[in-house]
């Protein structure tokens, strides 16, 4: 299937590792111009070498609005347009549950979904010009109980609701926007295989009883997903929320 999007200009926060790099590998094979984002610039010169199209980067913490509003206009600066926003930024670190203070539940917010907010805001002007499309990381947690943190799943869930709203804010703009729940994503540096490490017989079993192709999944396999969602071949879809976590979760 010939996805159309040879040429076009995408923004992956996030993207120095794991799921954002991916996605930006992905995007960057089909022929985009990427723009990568991390806090880390060591992180993003080595993520820079892998991508297969003209690529550049700029260090950004999302969360912060004024931060987001100089990455977009760099986006800008080196490629004249954007077409493509991915909202990868998030995090489900943190406390034991039951023992979250109100500044762990600000900081989940701040990371999960607020993250996003900003990019969109800072990008939407540029996306009103090219008609283009946002998807952003949720997480399964944000749709059913998968026994995470109740911060983390508060968040996504926030963040699967304005995906939702949002969309009919922007469709009049033809502006698409849609989110991508992953269930159980192995990589590098992942939470998944902090886990793992400490206690393979549990993650094993885990696996078996959960979720129903008994594996994790792979970030490109997601990335495949988003890609689809980003180009033409998806362009009567907006405001949806698309599962991609091996059979586990049964809501949809």
């Amino acid at each position: 299937m010939k996805l159309d999007i040879n040429g076009k200009t995408a923004l992956v926060t996030g993207s120095s590792k794991g799921i954002g790099k991916s996605i930006a590998q992905n995007l960057s094979v089909e022929g985009c111009n990427i723009m990568l984002n991390g806090r880390n610039s060591h992180s993003l010169q080595r993520a820079m070498k892998t991508m297969k199209s003209k690529t550049d980067y700029f260090v950004a913490d999302v969360t912060k609005p004024d931060e987001c509003k100089l990455l977009v206009e760099h986006t800008i600066e080196q490629f004249g347009k954007l077409d493509i926003l991915v909202c990868n930024v998030g995090s489900g670190r943190t406390v034991q549950q039951g023992k979250e203070t109100l500044n762990d539940w600000i900081e989940m917010f701040r990371v999960n979904l607020f993250s996003a907010i900003n990019t969109i805001k800072a990008a939407e002007k540029y996306l009103k010009k090219s008609y283009g499309t946002i998807v952003c990381i949720s997480s399964i947690a944000g749709i059913e109980n998968t026994g995470g943190p109740v911060t983390y799943s508060a968040a996504k869930s926030a963040l699967n609701t304005f995906v939702h709203n949002e969309s009919k804010k922007l469709g009049k703009s033809k502006i698409r926007i849609n989110a991508v729940a992953p269930g159980n994503i192995m990589f590098p540096g992942s939470v998944w295989e902090a886990k793992k490490l400490k206690n393979s017989t549990k993650i094993r079993k885990m696996l078996s009883q959960d979720v129903a192709l008994g594996r994790f999944g792979k970030p490109e396999e997601v990335a495949n997903l988003v890609t689809f969602l980003a180009s033409s071949k998806s362009a009567y879809i907006t405001g949806s929320v698309f599962v991609i976590d091996g059979g586990q979760i049964q809501s949809c």
